[in-house]
């Protein structure tokens, strides 16, 4: 795959206390790193799980910042895509709920259930590194210039959630009613604490191939998981990534934590610099987060800060140490002996 980003990526960093504005400045920070020559589908995907956490999601004043950068360098029309996860209001009910629609009376933007998209069949891997396969959007996929959109926040089995996992999750599949999606949870939770060969985890194992939820296949323990993100990284990587800090998550994330108040925004054309960024604001180390790790030596992306030029603010008075999730312990346990075999 040819790199996404750069030899030395540029990463804007802006500190402020007005959301719309901290993202205007961030983006033109790095505007001559944006290039829009010859691009007719843009993809924004935004952070939608839920309507019930301001915290959790994108912001709307976030969205118009980035819609009216772009409204200013191209006229083709933008879709903005999100792929609703299981718990969540159908896509749709949440661009309802959160004012996403509004957008229409003033820019030139689709909406796209990207769980009801076509779909490109692509592979992953099982808890044992065997193969399987899951459905990406089509839309997603086929998008000439991707942009994730999203606030940083602590998550459950990944330690952090950001532009990265924001854009492979949301990317992901998911057709299932209410009773076949609690079912499929069910079944995921007794998969993974059942052998992988007895009877239980046999049928619990082929109850959630078959439940129509890809987002739930990714889910195959913290290990894997931070590998297949980086697998699909590979397909799908955002080539603009825009952190709305204002506000972020801190401990139980990515839908339950608290608030914590940063005043910032970021945005890097190289979503690995960005992201391994979110990382250090958040008092981490990239060497803690499996996939982000994983995109970094890959060569993926840049993940060593001191071959990162920040822009703007000095990150040094930006960090703010987050509580992690509870199972932070656990979570670092993502290692995967000769992994080194999965990275090409």
């Amino acid at each position: 795959m040819k790199k996404v980003g750069n030899a030395c990526p540029r990463v804007a960093l802006v500190k402020g206390e007005d959301r719309y504005a901290n993202i205007r400045r961030a983006l033109e920070l790095i505007a001559s790193d944006i290039n829009l020559d010859g691009v007719e589908r843009i993809l924004v995907k935004p952070n939608l799980l839920t309507v019930t956490n301001p915290l959790a999601v994108t912001h709307l004043d976030a969205m118009r910042a980035l819609l009216d950068f772009l409204q200013e360098r191209t006229s083709c029309q933008i879709t903005i895509g999100e792929g609703s996860g299981t718990g969540a209001p159908d896509t749709m009910t949440a661009f309802r709920h959160l004012g996403y629609f509004s957008l229409k009376d003033r820019y030139n933007v689709q909406f796209v259930d990207l769980n009801s998209d076509e779909q490109v069949r692509v592979e992953i891997l099982d808890s044992e590194l065997k193969p399987i396969t899951v459905r990406l959007a089509k839309s997603v996929v086929d998008a000439h210039y991707r942009i994730s959109i999203c606030p940083p926040k602590t998550h459950d089995c990944v330690i952090i959630t950001a532009a990265l996992k924001n854009m492979v999750m949301g990317g992901l599949r998911r057709r299932e009613n209410a009773l076949t999606a609690k079912l499929a949870i069910l079944a995921q939770l007794i998969r993974l604490k059942m052998p992988a060969h007895s009877l239980w985890g046999r049928l619990a194992g082929r109850w959630v191939e078959r439940s129509g939820n890809d987002k739930i296949k990714m889910h195959q323990g913290n290990p894997v998981l931070n590998l297949n993100l980086y697998k699909l990284a590979r397909i799908i990587p955002p080539h603009l990534s825009v952190i709305d800090g204002l506000e972020g998550m801190e401990g139980d994330g990515p839908a339950c934590g608290e608030s914590v108040a940063l005043g910032l925004a970021w945005a890097s054309t190289d979503f690995v610099a960005c992201d391994s960024v979110a990382a250090r604001i958040m008092g981490l180390d990239i060497d803690q987060i499996g996939y982000l790790s994983y995109c970094h030596q890959a060569g993926l992306g840049q993940g060593d800060l001191s071959k990162i030029e920040i822009v703007g603010q000095n990150i040094d008075g930006c960090i703010r140490t987050f509580k992690p999730h509870k199972d932070f312990p656990e979570q670092l346990k993502w290692h995967i002996h000769g992994v080194e075999r999965y990275l090409g």
